[in-house]
């Protein structure tokens, strides 16, 4: 699917499928002709998205370590020369970094700042990219529409610092997610707050756009009001959800992700 950014703004930006559910990203800023990639699933895949549309790599930032996220990384720097961009705190194992990049510094893309935000919780290394000329921030595995990454190596409390620098972003801002699980999230979401209406109608959209449906890009203000990990803030949410208006939301976050992780 084509992300339609606003005409004014400075990066053009495709969203499609790769693999099975993972969001392949090709940033294009509209100045300078760079190109960019979010992580490398797919190197094949990427690299015939690129010669189709006649482009040529330039830049690949890097989110967390996970392989489904770095490993066409060596054959796309290899084919193009790119700049590979990722955490000072993942320099030792993720491989081929130019650049490296922590908590509140920035870098040029084509004469646009990218902000880095750490992310940890789903891995303890994970960063988050935002571009605010863009109206975009690119989030890996630490947000997913109407849910959030397993937690493999950071703590609840970790996490839920992750998702409130998220929370806090512009509300028009729009979220690019490493994968696709809305369907489940969706429905993990019912089965938190039953009988939603914001959640039924979602739920109704995914079932008629059938297998092809792919849905890889959400926004701070709709995750916000749909997302119950986002939600464990709300006091409203929390009472609706049984945990009682003045729970703890870091408990409460931590209670809703082991749900979510036995959830089928």
């Amino acid at each position: 699917m084509l992300e339609e950014n606003e005409a004014s703004s400075p990066i053009a930006i495709e969203v499609f499928r790769l693999r099975e559910d993972n969001a392949g990203v090709i940033l294009r800023s509209k100045a300078s002709g760079r190109v960019a990639t979010i992580d490398a699933p797919d190197a094949e895949a990427v690299a015939a998205r690129l010669d189709k549309a006649g482009l040529r790599l330039t830049d690949i930032f890097v989110t967390h370590h996970h392989g489904d996220h770095v490993e066409g990384i060596p054959a796309l720097k290899a084919r193009y020369g790119a700049r590979v961009i990722g955490a000072r705190a993942d320099a030792h194992r993720i491989a081929d970094l130019d650049l490296l990049v922590a908590e509140g510094e920035s870098f040029d893309f084509g004469g646009d700042a990218v902000t880095v935000l750490e992310t940890p919780g789903h891995t303890v290394g994970h960063i988050s990219f935002h571009i605010p000329s863009a109206k975009a921030a690119f989030v890996g595995d630490t947000l997913f529409e109407m849910g959030c990454g397993r937690l493999f190596e950071g703590t609840p409390a970790e996490m839920w610092a992750s998702l409130g620098k998220l929370r806090g972003l512009p509300a028009e801002t729009r979220l690019h997610v490493g994968h696709d699980y809305g369907m489940t999230n969706v429905r993990f979401a019912l089965s938190v707050t039953p009988h939603d209406p914001q959640l039924e109608a979602i739920l109704a959209e995914k079932k008629a756009a059938g297998p092809g449906g792919f849905f890889a890009v959400t926004t701070v203000e709709r995750e916000i009001a749909i997302n119950p990990f986002l939600r464990a803030a709300d006091p409203a949410f929390r009472a609706a959800a049984g945990f009682g208006a003045d729970a703890d939301p870091v408990q409460v976050f931590a209670v809703l992700r082991e749900k979510r992780n036995s959830f089928r």
